[in-house]
């Protein structure tokens, strides 16, 4: 699901961008590929919610704060992980919405652009990647 998250933003991006910059009209497929991105951000926050609170390094996390703080890797998906991903889910909530208000098409695209897109850069922060230096997890289990 985490890579359908990805898939969909990165596709609602080029489609604003795309949109944008060659002035084109906001059509049905650019507000289904919003709206279908937002829910499919919607539905990933809900899964990473079962699987923070059902997870063990979380639990150890919450039950030992402050041998567990002084650990970087615990605290990354215990708080900075979860944080910004949380962030970021909320940007694309609020992009959306602000996107489907918009009374241009121009501006549809621009809002849906820059919201996304900040939102890609938090998640592009958060993703625990194999070189990472804060978290060491394989792109696939």
């Amino acid at each position: 699901m985490r890579w359908l998250v990805l898939a969909s933003l990165i596709l609602a991006l080029y489609r604003a961008y795309r949109g944008y910059s060659t002035k084109a009209t906001f059509s049905k497929t650019d507000n289904t590929i919003r709206h279908w991105t937002a829910t499919i951000a919607h539905i990933q926050l809900m899964i990473g919610m079962t699987l923070y609170f059902n997870s063990p390094i979380v639990r150890y996390f919450m039950q030992h704060f402050k041998e567990a703080v002084q650990r970087f890797e615990m605290t990354f998906f215990s708080l900075i992980h979860s944080t910004l991903m949380l962030i970021a889910i909320v940007l694309i909530t609020i992009g959306s919405a602000k996107s489907k208000r918009q009374t241009t098409d121009s501006e549809k695209f621009r809002t849906m652009l820059v919201w996304f897109s900040v939102s890609l850069l938090i998640i592009f922060i958060a993703i625990p990647w194999p070189f990472s230096p804060f978290a060491h997890r394989p792109y696939y289990r």
